[in-house]
């Protein structure tokens, strides 16, 4: 099993919380990689059209645009690597923290991570089962993927492409599950995709929470 996190490389903040992922990866017997995260400076929007991605779904109220296809990328790329390999792949924002080992896993699109933000649902059994914490994924900070999920995730992004966590939902995909008790969070004092909207929703999000 793969496991990476995706990092700014050339920015301090990210690479220091993206540290912290690594260390509570080697805590719970998972080594954890650094992914070179996409930026803005990148020019998403013609890496979008190179790979036949529509990029309407980016233009929404709670995120910078191209913030937000910026990252989506980053997850889209790792999806790309993982579904021509023959690996399950653990995927992690910067600021995911592992709080337990990963545990045996069935399913193909499974998340891992405690909700980051707004109400949700508690699992009402232990173990492996359908996502019910939110009709989508609750914050993509941490979430488990097998070869045949990432080319889902791959293929359903040519039409369906959005904000990366809002994109893995229940509508889109009719597999996905999500583990209970979570065993990652989102350890978040700043964004570098949302806007303030975006942000006040976050579990996280206070005076000294910030938009960098």
């Amino acid at each position: 099993m793969k496991a990476s996190v995706i990092t700014i490389i050339d920015n301090d903040r990210s690479r220091q919380v993206a540290d912290r992922c690594i260390q509570s990866g080697r805590r719970n017997n998972l080594e954890i990689a650094y992914f070179k995260a996409w930026t803005p400076h990148d020019n998403p929007v013609k890496i979008a059209e190179s790979e036949g991605i529509a990029t309407q779904g980016f233009e929404e109220k709670y995120s910078r645009f191209e913030n937000a296809l910026a990252a989506f990328l980053s997850h889209y790329w790792l999806w790309k690597m993982t579904a021509v390999g023959t690996q399950p792949h653990v995927i992690f924002e910067h600021d995911a923290v592992l709080t337990g080992p990963i545990p045996y896993l069935n399913g193909d699109i499974v998340n891992l991570g405690t909700p980051s933000y707004g109400k949700f649902n508690t699992p009402i059994s232990l173990g492996e089962g359908p996502l019910v914490s939110k009709p989508y994924f609750p914050g993509a900070h941490a979430y488990y993927v097998t070869p045949k999920g990432a080319q889902q995730l791959i293929d359903k992004a040519k039409t369906h492409g959005c904000p990366t966590d809002i994109f893995i939902n229940n509508n889109n995909f009719s597999n996905l599950k999500e583990y209970y008790p979570w065993c990652a969070e989102a350890r978040d004092s700043f964004t570098t995709i949302q806007n303030e909207v975006g942000c006040q929703a976050k579990h996280n999000y206070g005076e000294t929470y910030e938009i960098i």
